[in-house]
């Protein structure tokens, strides 16, 4: 599905600028983009928390297929 496959690019991407927000920072090159990417890489992970949780109207999935409701 594009979804998930859209869900693990924008982790890689996060994980990515985590690791490069920490290294910029650690060798004190330019702290501020350091700090920038670090923001940049929690809106990430949040945006992908939010598209992650279940919500109590949405559909039971099992395997990948749409279940019935059993109301």
């Amino acid at each position: 599905m594009l979804a998930d496959w859209i869900l693990s690019v924008l982790m890689l991407a996060g994980a990515g600028l985590l690791a490069g927000g920490v290294y910029l920072i650690r060798t004190g090159k330019n702290k501020k983009q350091g700090a920038l990417m670090l923001v940049a890489s929690v809106v990430m992970f949040a945006n992908v928390a939010i598209w992650t949780v279940p919500t109590p109207d949405s559909e039971a999935r099992v395997g990948g297929q749409i279940q019935d409701k059993q109301n």
